[in-house]
């Protein structure tokens, strides 16, 4: 199971005026570094919780059909199945019909059931299934403790600056990030 990122989202759940509000910045010297961290504070977001924030299209690769025949997404909230694709024996992608399908998007992980799914014939990678995930279009659909945790993410990475350099954030997070966000993460038995 492989996720590629298809299209990545065309906004950031949290503007620039939001963060030097929060931050008490009235200058625009920092606006380059601060959208840097805004940046760095939803991917680590996302890659934290397994959510995606703002709407953004991707990619699941599977080598074959799960056995109880339902496809766990991991990459949530799902808001629509896009495209399904298997491939032959000759490799060439074939379009499996969507009529038939069952999508739980709001499930974590989100759940996708397809009546009479065909096998594929390649054996690694032989389906494809193109999704469309996140909470909506802008930053004003994703849930405000999520904002906030991210708010006081990018005040904290603010804070040391001059101590890391911005390829190497986050360096790390401060406490409240991490009670904020600990109703979003997926926990493992």
């Amino acid at each position: 199971m492989t996720y590629a990122l298809i299209t990545p989202p065309g906004a950031e759940p949290l503007t620039l005026a939001e963060v030097k509000a929060h931050l008490r910045l009235d200058a625009n010297d920092e606006d380059t570094l601060l959208g840097s961290l805004i940046r760095t504070a939803r991917d680590h977001l996302e890659r934290e919780t397994a959510l995606c924030l703002v709407t953004q299209s991707w990619r699941l690769y599977l080598d074959r059909w799960p056995r109880d025949g339902i496809v766990r997404i991991a990459r949530s909230p799902v808001q629509a199945i896009e495209n399904i694709r298997i491939h032959d024996a000759e490799g060439t992608p074939v379009d499996v019909p969507l009529e038939d399908h069952l999508l739980d998007g709001e499930g974590r992980p989100a759940r996708l059931w397809l009546r009479n799914a065909p096998p594929p014939a390649q054996a690694v990678n032989g389906i494809e299934i193109d999704f469309r995930a996140g909470y909506g279009e802008a930053g004003t659909d994703v849930p405000d403790t999520l904002k906030r945790a991210m708010l006081l993410h990018v005040a904290h990475m603010f804070a040391f600056r001059g101590v890391i350099s911005p390829d190497q954030q986050p360096a790390g997070v401060p406490d409240s990030y991490e009670r904020l966000t600990a109703p979003f993460r997926l926990r493992r038995l």
